[in-house]
């Protein structure tokens, strides 16, 4: 393993590589096929038993009701993503997964444990209880972090950093959170069926509140905690083998903590869950709020810090690296591209900030010692990719760093300025002298003056 990058190579250096026959079970077509076998299978069985438990009304309004807060967390996880945008198909699984997968393994576990304990107990009300306290934490969050560990084991090189493991496991929880609402709020409106109730007072409200005003960010709280661990592990050598398992499971079980105090939040009387919503949910979502928002800025001045040794070796324009490290000059640059190339235009530049991106932390991580053995490999490649590009790319960057560069600032003269534009007025001063004196009073005391 490389303890350190080399000097990044010239454009006109060749570059090498041989390409390697993969297994027929290797192939993308056969894992892709079977990976959407699994959760179209499992998306068709959780529909089937949410809609046995709601009824058809009921599924259609809890339906409604939940898909409500889901744009606007796909729409944080995404601006959290923007600095390097991993591959829509990383989070169109996770998504799926928290949907299908990871609800269809919670509602049999969950729904096998309480029934076990309940018989061996013969105590309905203490199972109901053990069940939403111990086992659900652990079944859910452990069925949420295995969409997480799948991404970090099969796409290593989309999971770098923190933000990568935040944005997983936050989709994935936001799925879950999804599929799970429909059910709880299909099932309050069948209870309002039954008992006559309707408008403020009613089960479905109450539930909505709750579930959907108050705590939309729940679910996605307690896994992104998982995704911390994971994106930590990330950043680990391949060296550090107990801390790259160490840090996922620490993680695992802060989501597992939280989680079941959230959910045990109801049995510590009447004003038991705002004390818990008060005291521990908002203060942690602020503080992971901060967090992800402080990584995120760390990962421009990242940008800004390692891409000026490409544009020392030829391979960026010295005005790049700036640009790239700040995302409202690239948000003018894909605008520049756009109105002057069109869609394809704006689509390169957009793919050609996400590989300098990837190229920045690539070698960020070799001067730490943490890149792999591929390095070199994987360096060429994002090289390779920044060059088919270039032609769109450049011009259009090259404008959004003029137009994003900070202002010089002007130093006012010592001495005054008179007129519109700061020269004096035709036959000012009289006499041929400065009414306030000379702008240099050393010059007029120099007694070797002429």
């Amino acid at each position: 393993m490389a303890s350190s990058p080399p000097r990044p190579t010239h454009p006109g250096e060749a570059f090498g590589g041989t390409l390697r026959h993969a297994h027929w079970w290797q192939r993308p077509w056969v894992r892709y096929g079977a990976l959407i076998t699994l959760l179209a299978l499992s998306g068709l069985v959780i529909l089937a038993l949410v809609r046995e438990q709601t009824g058809t009304r009921g599924f259609l309004v809890g339906l409604g009701l939940a898909v409500l807060p889901v744009p606007l967390l796909l729409a944080a996880f995404r601006w959290l993503d923007r600095v390097e945008p991993g591959p829509w198909r990383n989070l169109l699984f996770s998504f799926a997964w928290g949907a299908c997968a990871a609800a269809l393994i919670a509602i049999v576990a969950n729904s096998f444990a309480t029934q076990w304990i309940a018989t061996a107990t013969a105590d309905p009300a203490g199972a109901d209880t053990l069940g939403a306290t111990v086992i659900a934490p652990v079944v859910e969050e452990s069925a949420k972090a295995a969409a997480v560990l799948l991404v970090f084991l099969f796409r290593r090189r989309d999971f770098t950093g923190i933000l990568d493991g935040v944005v997983i496991a936050g989709v994935t929880a936001t799925g879950f959170a999804f599929t799970e609402n429909i059910l709880y709020l299909g099932t309050a409106f069948g209870t309002d069926q039954l008992t006559g109730d309707s408008g403020m007072a009613s089960v479905t409200a109450a539930t909505f509140f709750v579930r959907i005003v108050m705590s939309p960010f729940a679910h996605p709280l307690f896994t992104v905690l998982t995704g911390i661990g994971f994106g930590i592990a990330a950043l680990s050598t391949e060296r550090q083998r107990i801390r790259r398992v160490l840090l996922p499971l620490g993680g695992l079980l802060l989501a597992m903590g939280m989680h079941a105090l959230w959910n045990g939040s109801s049995t510590l009387g009447q004003y038991g869950f705002f004390a818990v919503y008060a005291a521990f949910m908002v203060p942690t979502f602020g503080l992971l709020t901060w967090l992800v928002v402080w990584t995120r800025q760390r990962e421009l001045r990242t940008v800004r810090a390692e891409l000026p040794a490409y544009a020392v070796a030829g391979w960026l324009t010295p005005a790049e690296p700036f640009a790239l490290g700040s995302m409202r000059a690239r948000r003018i640059a894909r605008q520049y591209a756009r109105r002057y190339g069109g869609r394809p235009a704006a689509r390169a530049v957009a793919q050609y900030e996400a590989y300098a991106t990837s190229l920045a932390f690539l070698r960020h991580r070799g001067r730490r010692g943490r890149a792999g053995t591929d390095f070199v490999t994987r360096e060429r490649e994002l090289l390779l990719e920044l060059w088919h590009r270039r032609g769109a790319a450049r011009p259009a960057l090259e404008h959004a760093a003029r137009v994003t560069a900070p202002a010089v600032p002007v130093v006012a003269a010592p001495w005054p300025v008179h007129g519109a534009q700061g020269y004096p007025p035709q036959g000012y001063p009289p006499s041929g002298h400065l009414p306030y004196g000379h702008p240099y009073p050393a010059y007029d005391t120099n007694t070797y003056r002429p």
